[in-house]
């Protein structure tokens, strides 16, 4: 479905003035409020392979292995040590913005990672109305089929930010790794409720977030597609991965969020001792690639560490920054969730 056709999407908190992340901080009653204020800029499109030079250095030299990854057998199963195995993998290919020789190589290797888990997957490929022209991207979707019609829903965006030498190591690669781990273990199950696993493409604004809805193209299209094929009213949660990976991680509660969803995430978090990386406080709210879902009124939950990772929107958020550990500890969480969700049908 052409852009024009999708619905918009509000301004992005999370990417209001992107050079200038304020951090502001008030403690009244034992409660933090944390407001972030960032923007992303983007450069103009560019067309065909980039030579060879053309990659950043940070992506020269081959990036070390995972050396913090907690066991799988302490974290539900889920790898974190191959989760960053795929990071790492995504983030030596280079910059990923839409349409760009690295996003194409991109979508290669997570094909490739797919067909391996035996994952049964679509590529819905569209077309974007953007500032600068219209562009191709492309969305991923897994689906695992359930014992009943009903959808538990994963997404995470695989585009960076369209900037010179951005390898988007944390934001965007972070989270595809992770998903793709996700797609490994839960693409040979078959539970109650089906589980469909969402690479977005085109998160990133291309000029500024705020304006003529430069953002979410990926997750408007497919609101909007599942819409109007009737799939979206099967979705009993959406739980969207972003910026997952940093080291000393620290998730604050969403309000953008469904409350009995972000409710269930926290409290799982809780149970399972990971208080210090999902921190019961709250930010301001944050417009991100759930927005599309909750406009139409499905449950969702937004798991973003922004506030406190300095390398945003920056070169400097390369492979070093990212945590094996805190993917797993991400995924664990995540598969415990999806357990409840699973056992209570909603």
């Amino acid at each position: 479905m052409p852009a024009s056709e999708i619905a918009g999407g509000e301004g992005k908190i999370k990417r209001m003035r992107r050079r200038t992340v304020a951090l502001t901080m008030s403690v009244s009653a034992g409660f933090l409020a944390i407001f972030l204020f960032a923007c992303g800029n983007g450069a103009p499109k560019e067309s065909g392979p980039a030579p060879a030079a053309a990659q950043p250095a940070a992506t020269a030299a081959a990036p070390a292995p995972a050396s913090d990854a907690l066991p799988a057998d302490k974290t539900g199963g889920f790898d974190g040590g191959k989760a960053y195995d795929h990071v790492a993998k995504i983030v030596a290919i280079g910059p990923r913005p839409p349409d760009s020789d690295g996003i194409h190589r991109e979508q290669d290797y997570i094909h490739e990672q797919l067909k391996g888990f035996g994952c049964t997957f679509e590529d819905d490929d569209f077309h974007a109305s953007t500032p600068i022209g219209s562009v191709a991207m492309k969305n991923i979707v897994v689906k695992i089929p359930g014992n009943t019609p009903d959808i538990i829903l994963l997404l995470t965006h695989y585009d960076t930010l369209k900037k010179d030498g951005f390898v988007g190591a944390v934001d965007g690669g972070s989270s595809t790794g992770l998903m793709l781990e996700m797609a490994r273990l839960l693409c040979p199950k078959k539970q109650k409720l089906g589980v469909w696993i969402a690479f977005l493409d085109g998160e990133e604004a291309f000029v500024e977030w705020e304006k003529d809805n430069d953002n979410t193209y990926g997750s408007r299209q497919l609101a909007a597609r599942m819409a109007l094929a009737g799939d979206l009213k099967h979705v009993k949660a959406v739980i969207l991965a972003d910026m997952i990976g940093p080291k000393n991680l620290r998730i604050l509660r969403e309000p953008n969020s469904s409350g009995w969803l972000v409710d269930l995430v926290w409290s799982t978090a809780a149970k399972l001792g990971y208080q210090d990386a999902f921190v019961p406080m709250e930010a301001t709210p944050i417009s991100d690639d759930h927005l599309p879902f909750k406009e139409r009124k499905v449950a969702t939950v937004d798991i973003i560490d922004l506030g406190d990772y300095p390398y945003w929107h920056t070169n400097d958020d390369t492979i070093d920054k990212v945590s094996a550990r805190s993917l797993g500890i991400v995924g664990h969480v995540i598969l415990v969730t999806m357990d409840d969700l699973q056992a209570r049908g909603h």
